[in-house]
């Protein structure tokens, strides 16, 4: 198994704490890529060192942990090329960067085309302008960490294959965007509301996608398990139902080029109604992860209403987190996972409101509407207008405010 050096920069407005955690986060990540961990290292400096990241001194101190070419150091932050590839010829064995790290995680749990598609177009666009003594580097790693994928193929030797291949798997991934439209119009069509769950990776997801739909799901204790979305039925209350999907897990730092990859994917996050979000109660850092994701939301344009939901409260010790709009379940012992049916039930009946309209035939644009974000009841066409009863929601109420009749 390859033995790994972590090494990490501390800025002045980080603590002590915080380094120490996100060095922990790189090593579970390291181990989870089949890595064993030998040593960490960091430096604390007023900013980066340009040319290689960290200074010189605290190179030779990563020389002198190193004891074989076999061995690999990873920085727990993203490299230019020109500092990996300084870095890689000071050490003398193969420099990775987090976001390396995260795409090899990535590759290694892509189970469906689409799956692999995105994460090969991450992959290139990271390894594109890594070309220049890239090759060194591979050929010590053989096919292991950091080379899964496009690496084995040895596409670092052409940028114009590799520019062509990025096209192709665009072409490809915005077919699969298409077809996801079309599979959300369908799902319009039915009148049925779609939840989303977010979380950070590992928070229990797919285990509580499981428990809620009833659906045998694979789920393991392992970092980005579920990599394709998921969309099944859960009815929330007797006889309501809304979609129910399982999206890929965030982390801290996530990589720019897979959250670009990945946007077909994020776009259920968007699609949805309401969003769901994870979070791991018996974790540490929970709330520094839910800011992680709440930033990831952010970058994606997300504005879609939220319930947190704090998962995994039968392995906490001590007190829970009491918030009053949050909720606390165990989807392994299936511990109050009633409530959150019932939360959402609430809020979807908040949303919509019961009324009467008299539209004009002038406004036959607002019963278009009506059709695609409501659900009709009656529908008669009169003389004077289309009278209509309908729940719709509070929004589209407020445009046809003008037309309502007791």
């Amino acid at each position: 198994m390859t033995e790994a050096v972590l090494a990490a920069l501390q800025l002045p407005h980080q603590s002590d704490q915080e380094v120490m955690d996100n060095l922990a986060e790189l090593k579970d990540l390291a181990e989870d890529a089949g890595l064993t961990v030998i040593d960490q290292v960091v430096q604390k400096r007023a900013g980066v060192v340009p040319g290689t990241y960290i200074g010189t001194g605290k190179i030779e101190e990563i020389r002198g942990l190193l004891s074989s070419e076999d061995q690999i150091v990873i920085f727990d932050d993203e490299l230019s090329p020109a500092q990996q590839g300084n870095l890689t010829d000071m050490l003398d064995v193969p420099v990775l960067d987090r976001t390396q790290l995260i795409l090899d995680i990535f590759a290694r749990r892509a189970r469906s085309k689409e799956g692999k598609i995105q994460v090969e177009l991450a992959q290139l666009r990271y390894l594109l302008p890594r070309l220049t003594g890239y090759g060194k580097t591979l050929s010590r790693l053989g096919g292991g960490i950091g080379t899964r994928g496009p690496g084995e193929t040895k596409l670092e030797t052409d940028r114009r294959r590799i520019r062509q291949r990025i096209a192709d798997l665009q072409r490809e991934i915005e077919s699969v965007r298409k077809v996801r439209q079309l599979q959300r119009t369908a799902r319009r069509k039915t009148e049925t509301p779609l939840v989303s769950l977010v979380g950070y990776t590992n928070a229990g997801k797919s285990t509580l996608f499981s428990a809620l739909t009833e659906e045998n799901v694979f789920a393991a204790d392992q970092l980005f398990a579920t990599l394709d979305p998921l969309i099944r039925r859960w009815e929330i209350a007797d006889g309501e139902w809304v979609f129910l999907s399982d999206t890929v897990g965030f982390i801290r730092k996530l990589p720019h080029t897979l959250i670009a990859a990945f946007r077909a994917t994020l776009e259920e996050v968007l699609a949805a109604d309401l969003l769901l979000h994870v979070l791991d109660a018996s974790h540490p850092l929970v709330e520094q992860q839910k800011a992680a994701v709440e930033e990831v939301l952010r970058e994606i344009g997300c504005d879609t209403p939220i319930i947190n939901v704090y998962n995994k409260i039968d392995k906490v010790d001590g007190p829970l987190i009491t918030l009053t709009d949050d909720l606390q379940v165990s989807a392994l012992t299936k511990a109050n996972l009633e409530s959150i049916g019932e939360q959402v039930s609430r809020f979807f009946a908040e949303q919509y409101v019961y009324k009467k309209y008299l539209l004009p035939f002038d406004q036959l644009a607002l019963l278009s509407a009506v059709h695609e974000q409501g659900e009709v009841f009656q529908e008669n066409y009169q003389a004077d207008g289309v009278l209509l009863e309908a729940k719709i929601k509070k929004a589209l109420a407020e445009r046809l405010r003008a037309y309502e009749i007791s």
